[in-house]
């Protein structure tokens, strides 16, 4: 309860989603790295963010929505298309049933323009487990492409601690 009376919304818990999502992943051997703001915590950069984002291969994307959908990510957006359509990205969101909190996992396709990025994965420990992330320059190179605001901000901060 608040101060108000009014109950606390519980939300879905961005990093137990992850764990499931991951675990599922790692389960079916559907190749995956984190990426986006989750891989740029993982390298000692936390921002907030509100969405998991993976790199997967081409062939792996249908295998990869079905078993999200598995998950409870059922709602499928449309492909969107980012650095002039060269990099498709398959959304899917869960929507929690109690109260309507939604979770975005964004799949980006490796291209030949993300394809440094896939090669340069490496593996972390992440709260006890092993999980595939993005190098530290894959993440800069994926930021890179698209130069967003928040993507020039990252780059700063992962570059100032290798410069």
């Amino acid at each position: 309860m608040t101060g108000t009376g009014r109950k606390l919304r519980p939300v879905l818990d961005l990093e137990q989603e992850l764990r499931r999502v991951v675990e599922a992943f790692d389960s079916a051997a559907i190749p995956y790295a984190v990426c986006g703001g989750l891989a740029l915590a993982i390298h000692g950069h936390p921002r907030a963010t509100v969405d998991i984002d993976l790199l997967v291969p081409d062939d792996a994307v249908s295998r990869a929505t079905d078993l999200a959908a598995a998950l409870g990510f059922t709602f499928k957006a449309r492909p969107m298309l980012f650095q002039g359509g060269a990099v498709p990205i398959h959304g899917v969101t869960k929507i929690d049933a109690a109260d309507g909190d939604t979770l975005m996992l964004d799949l980006l396709v490796v291209t030949p323009q993300t394809e440094q990025a896939w090669t340069s994965r490496e593996m972390h420990d992440w709260s006890g487990r092993p999980i595939a992330v993005v190098s530290r320059d894959g993440l800069i190179a994926l930021k890179r492409l698209r130069s967003s605001a928040q993507d020039l901000a990252d780059i700063a901060a992962l570059t100032e601690t290798t410069e």
